[in-house]
């Protein structure tokens, strides 16, 4: 096995169009546990650690944070909560603190677990995947369309993800995880939800509940339309009761799990009617008393 050490950006992108099948490693969270089980052994390592650009954040004008792929999970919860509340909590759930030191947003959307904890979280936001080649430069991936399987991804075999492109919150977001115990485990699901006032939606985000991350668009259809319909983003009224059952009903609705060591499908889809119904009281409850407090 080589082991590819680029100092530059520009040097890691000739070094991925030379060696395709090369895989990138930077926290190694993901890619060492499957190299210590034998689970896959890759014909050159590609490590991205020296690479400046992917361990820096910023905020543009349009209020949108540019993660770079390599920023940890760490550093989101410690810089970055009050800007990306939703993926800050997802990050809190990640492992221990040692895995949340070296672990990344990129490095979870070059895996492509379909039980990744930022996947929701940034289905819920409306992000963008920023990736380049040397061939081709950059382009810009939705976060809708970048899951293309189970662990497959948009990425073309030269690319490599430089950024990661989430717009800050301006309303609240939640997200919640259900696991085989309270900590550093793999989710046997997850569900993320994000209110948009501004544009009168609401976007979610499922995970480990179907091949991909996924979002619940007949549930957001249906909250949207009840806000709408009812004045609730002016008034910031109470949600009835029926209302949040019914979208939990739908997020369930829209997943499609499977039955595994961690829970079976039937087990999953009941549990993420109840995140939904959860998240959804939660983000409603903080947006109501946000418009007390401003009154």
């Amino acid at each position: 096995m080589e082991f590819l050490r680029p100092a530059t950006w520009d040097e890691a992108l000739a070094a991925k169009a030379e060696y395709p099948s090369a895989v990138p490693i930077a926290g190694g969270t993901d890619v060492m546990v499957d190299l210590n089980f034998d689970r896959h052994r890759p014909p050159a390592l590609l490590d991205l650690n020296r690479i400046p650009e992917l361990h820096t954040w910023e905020i543009g004008d349009d209020g949108v944070v540019r993660l770079g792929a390599s920023v940890s999970y760490t550093r989101i919860i410690d810089q970055l909560t009050g800007r990306l509340p939703g993926l800050s909590l997802a990050s809190h759930t990640v492992g221990s603190p040692q895995i949340r030191n070296r672990g990344s947003v990129g490095g979870n959307l070059g895996a492509a677990s379909p039980a990744g904890d930022a996947h929701p979280a940034l289905l819920a936001s409306g992000g963008r995947v920023e990736v380049a080649s040397a061939e081709r430069g950059t382009r810009m991936i939705p976060i809708d369309d970048f899951y293309l399987g189970v662990k497959r991804n948009a990425l073309e075999p030269d690319e490599l993800i430089l950024a990661v492109h989430v717009p800050s919150a301006t309303a609240p977001q939640q997200f919640a995880k259900i696991g085989t115990r309270n900590a550093m485990v793999i989710a046997v699901c997850s569900f993320g939800i994000a209110l948009h006032p501004e544009a009168g939606t609401v976007r979610t985000g499922i995970g480990s509940a179907a091949p991909t991350p996924r979002r619940a668009t007949a549930a957001e259809e249906f909250i949207a339309a009840e806000l709408a319909d009812t004045g609730g983003w002016e008034t910031r009224g109470e949600l009835g009761e029926a209302v949040i059952r019914r979208f939990g009903e739908l997020v369930a609705e829209a997943a499609s799990p499977i039955d595994d060591v961690r829970g079976s499908a039937a087990y999953r889809r009941h549990a993420l009617a109840v995140l939904a119904r959860r998240t959804l009281t939660w983000s409603w409850n903080e947006y109501r008393a946000a418009g007390r407090a401003a009154a």
